[in-house]
């Protein structure tokens, strides 16, 4: 019965692991598509130029 226990408890951690990175990667996509809309007003010359 423990181990329905344990292996109830990593599955969970799993799950909750999972959701998160969910999260993380639809921040992630937001804030590069957000980016990219903002990106046109200040130019890509201005990327590709030397320093």
């Amino acid at each position: 019965m423990a181990n329905k226990v344990q292996q109830d408890e990593k599955q969970r951690r799993l799950e909750e692991a999972l959701r998160a990175n969910l999260r993380r990667r639809k921040a992630q996509a937001r804030g590069r598509k957000q980016e990219a809309a903002e990106e046109p007003a200040s130019g890509k010359a201005e990327k590709g130029a030397p320093d």
